[in-house]
């Protein structure tokens, strides 16, 4: 990569961390002023928390090239590890601040742990095969969390999987089956989900534009090829699938402490392709679309209930012309051959009337 190259993608990425800051300073002001509705106000951590999925998820989908349709199974491990080490981390550390980093901190490596116990079999398959398994592995990871049972009580966690057996003396339920966390304590900051964005965009940044992340975007381009010069296509595809579901455990984590109670079916399948659509929207490979599609889809829907009778509709007329603007290189050239020709007629004209 030459210093030209290395310049336009260091300014780049200048201008992602610029407007995550100006966003984040321009929404403070507003929550500040009260100029933001109750509704829209609740938005902003669960923004945060999509626009981290979005990000890591197209770390995978849109730089190492693999179609993945399990990313909530991610969220769902981080969000269930990550808020009982918020509990246990509670009795004893009264900063919330420190428990939330701590519980997303046990998140973020549940889900690396996981993330690596599938990715060793599954990274060896791709395409349809590689969307179908880790569809696959989203659906059993909302199925054992929907028959999981944590307690706690004076002897510390208790685990099973049928409610009657656990065995627990006046303690608390954690995770009770179907009915999923409880007791959630409400830790999540928008502040939080600001530092978190700036973390994912820091490791994903600084990888893609690695050595590390030459060869996966090499992988990703033509497999052979790369495998001739020696990249070793195991490890460098397991090295971004890990770092994309650790991310997306730390969003769970994040997500999960912004409400009382969650269920496991919150992170099912249509989280995974809502998802897939930021991720497709914003552009492959494109961080900073990546952005901007799961702040402007999460945001819109709540703007539009004034409209309830034309609300999905809008919603759908959005995501067609979001599509065709930023993945149809013809609609783009057609724009702009179309903005150069009526210029130079307007040209023509000022000249015929000079």
């Amino acid at each position: 990569m030459n210093l030209k190259t290395m310049n336009k993608t260091t300014r780049s990425n200048m201008v992602t961390y610029l407007m995550v800051i100006i966003a984040f300073v321009i929404v403070q002001a507003l929550v500040s002023s009260g100029s933001i509705s109750s509704s829209l106000k609740g938005q902003l951590v669960p923004i945060c928390a999509y626009i981290v999925m979005a990000v890591s998820l197209n770390l995978t989908v849109g730089v190492l090239g693999e179609l993945s349709l399990g990313h909530a199974g991610f969220m769902s491990v981080g969000a269930f590890s990550g808020v009982v080490a918020a509990i246990c981390f509670g009795q004893t550390i009264e900063n919330s601040v420190a428990v939330l980093i701590l519980a997303m901190l046990v998140g973020g490596c549940a889900a690396a742990v996981v993330g690596v116990l599938v990715g060793v079999p599954v990274l060896r398959l791709s395409g349809d095969y590689l969307a179908i398994v880790t569809l696959a592995f989203g659906e059993i990871i909302k199925g054992i969390a929907n028959n999981l049972y944590v307690g706690m009580d004076a002897n510390g966690l208790h685990f099973c999987m049928i409610k009657n057996t656990l065995e627990m003396t006046d303690g608390t339920m954690l995770i009770n089956g179907p009915m999923g966390l409880t007791g959630i304590p409400r830790i999540a900051t928008f502040a939080m989900g600001f530092a978190l964005i700036m973390v994912c965009l820091f490791v994903i940044f600084n990888l893609v534009n690695s050595k590390s992340g030459r060869a996966i975007m090499a992988l990703r381009d033509n497999k052979i090829a790369a495998q001739s010069v020696g990249i070793n296509v195991t490890n460098y595809k397991l090295m971004a699938f890990v770092i994309s579901a650790a991310m997306a455990g730390m969003a769970g984590v994040l997500f999960a402490a912004n409400f009382s109670t969650v269920v496991a079916s919150k992170f099912d399948i249509n989280t995974s392709i809502l998802v897939l659509v930021f991720v497709v929207l914003g552009g492959l490979g494109n961080m900073r679309g990546s952005i901007i599609a799961a702040t402007v889809l999460t945001v819109l829907p709540e703007v539009l209930r004034e409209f309830s009778e034309y609300r999905m509709l809008v919603y759908a007329i959005v995501l067609i012309v979001m599509m065709l603007a930023t993945n149809n290189p013809t609609l783009k050239n057609a724009i702009g051959s179309f903005t150069g020709k009526f210029s130079r007629n307007a040209e023509k004209g000022e000249k015929a009337n000079g």
